[in-house]
This record gives structure tokens, sequence and C-alpha cells, in this order.
């Protein structure tokens, strides 16, 4: 008995095993279900912050507020407000440094936030989103950058506080701990202006909502001073303001003194909780935006 060859169709042989020819359709980007696995994620991630890092090197003018912005904010608050604030301006360097790093993170989170309203503004955004590439990986590439961006403004910070006599009254752990708890802080806070960047019709209106928010957490916070100084009402939100327990917490830890595990463990819990709450819609608005 004869088989029949057939080209592009299905036959039937004459042992009853079904055969079919022609071109096999591709498999899926990133496996057989079209998912893109965690190794394939990682390389996208490291690639695309090597692209940032890069723009960042061809545009040095980016790195200014980055360079400026903690030495002009802890000279105008030790020289110009820390006698007033604090009576002894030596003392308030050790009070109002600890507290700026929290600042730090909540400016560099602004800038995340206009970064990428611009890039969806100018099709950035949709180029990417052609590319084979896992979603969540132009917005995370962005996020371990501007991450290294909060680590240079934080080690200028602490440079000007120590030339402006800053005492490091515990240990390098301690310190590294404060760092570290701003660090989390910071980037649960660039989750929050990524999704306002993707949300909000342009790079003014991305400002103005940062401002409405940061502008009371900012000085309503034990920042720049003690809430035991403040009226009632303004200290009842002091108190609850989660700026005023990453401060507190840091204040703790670099001049070794005071409880630092309650004010620690609430500035975690707020950082896990707004990247919890952010994260997940920033990277679906990003997938359907087009």
């Amino acid at each position: 008995m004869s088989t029949t060859e057939t080209t592009g169709t299905t036959g039937t042989t004459g042992t009853g095993t079904t055969a079919a020819t022609g071109a096999v359709p591709p498999r899926p980007f990133g496996g057989h279900d079209g998912r893109i696995g965690p190794r394939a994620t990682l390389r996208h991630v490291t690639a695309l912050a090597r692209r940032n890092v890069l723009q960042i090197r061809q545009d040095p003018q980016s790195m200014f507020d980055v360079l400026l912005m903690p030495v002009v904010f802890t000279l105008l608050f030790v020289y110009v407000f820390g006698g007033a604030l604090a009576g002894d301006r030596q003392e308030y360097v050790n009070y109002v440094v600890p507290g700026l790093m929290a600042m730090m993170g909540l400016n560099i989170a602004m800038a995340v936030g206009t970064g990428v309203n611009d890039d969806v503004r100018k099709g950035v955004m949709d180029r990417f989103r052609t590319l084979p590439i896992a979603r969540s990986s132009v917005l995370v590439a962005r996020v371990v950058v501007e991450t290294g961006r909060l680590v240079v403004a934080t080690v200028i910070l602490l440079a000007v506080g120590l030339l402006l006599g800053l005492e490091l009254r515990s240990g390098l752990p301690e310190l590294l701990a404060a760092v570290g708890l701003s660090l989390a802080f910071g980037i649960s806070l660039m989750w929050v202006f990524i999704l306002l960047g993707l949300v909000l019709p342009g790079p003014q209106a991305v400002q103005g909502a940062a401002f409405t928010v940061l502008m009371p957490l900012q000085f309503g916070s034990s920042i720049f001073a003690d809430p035991a100084t403040m009226p009632d009402w303004l200290r009842s939100f002091t108190e609850v303001n989660p700026l005023s327990n990453l401060a507190d917490a840091a204040r703790h830890l670099v001049n070794g003194e005071g409880a630092v595990a309650g004010p620690a463990t609430v500035t975690l819990l707020w950082a896990v909780a707004i990247t919890a709450v952010t994260a997940p819609p920033a990277v679906a608005r990003f997938r359907r935006t087009g």
C-alpha cells in the first residue's frame, strides 16, 4: 500500500499514525507559554539599567540635583535655621543631617516621576513595548538606576555633614542601617511617582501632585524640628507621619541613642506597604498604555 505525501496538510499513514508536514509555528518568546523567566528578566533589567546610566553620562546636567541638593539643603538648614531651631548649631547638625537622609529620597522620587512622564510623552515607552522584553524590566531598571543616584546623594549629604561637624556617635553598622532604611523608603516612593508619571498628563501635573503631597509630609515631620516644640494638632500629624519614623530611626542609629526598633519597624512596614500598593498598578498601567 502506497503512502501519499501531502505538503502543508495533515494526512494518515498506513499504520494509522497522523502526520503533519509544513511550516512549524514559532515558539512564543520566553518559553512555550509566552512568559519570560526570571533570568531573562534580570538580563533585560541589566541592559536597560546600563542604557539609563549611559544616558546620564551623555547628559551630566541630570546629576546636578543629586550633587547640589544635599549641599544646599545642609548648608541652608544648619547655618540659616540651625541657631533658631535648636539654639546650638553644632548639636543641630547631628539632629538635621540624619533627617535630611529621608528628604533625599523624596526629591529623587519626584524626579523619577517627571522622567517617566517625559518618556511617555516622547514615545520612548511605546518603543519599549514593541520589544520582546519583560514589561516590568523597563520600570525596575529605572528604579535601580535612581537608587544609585540616591546612594550618591546620601553619601554627599553625609560628607557635607561631617565637614560641618557631624559626629558619628555609633558604629559603621548603625550608619549603614540608617542608610539602608532611607534607601528602602526612597525606593517605595519611587514607585508612587512612577505610577503618577504614567497616569498624569504632563510633567507639570506630576510636579504639582508631588508638591501637594510632599510639602506637608516634609515640614509636618521631625526632619527639621523636634515635634515637642509644635502645637498639639501638628504634633498629632507628625507622630503618624512616616517620614518622622524614618528620620527618628536614622537619627537614633547615627547618634547611638533612643529606641530604634519601633520607628525602624514602622518605616519598613510603610516601605513594604507602599511598594505593594503602587508597584503592581504601575506595571499594569505600563502594559496598557499605548
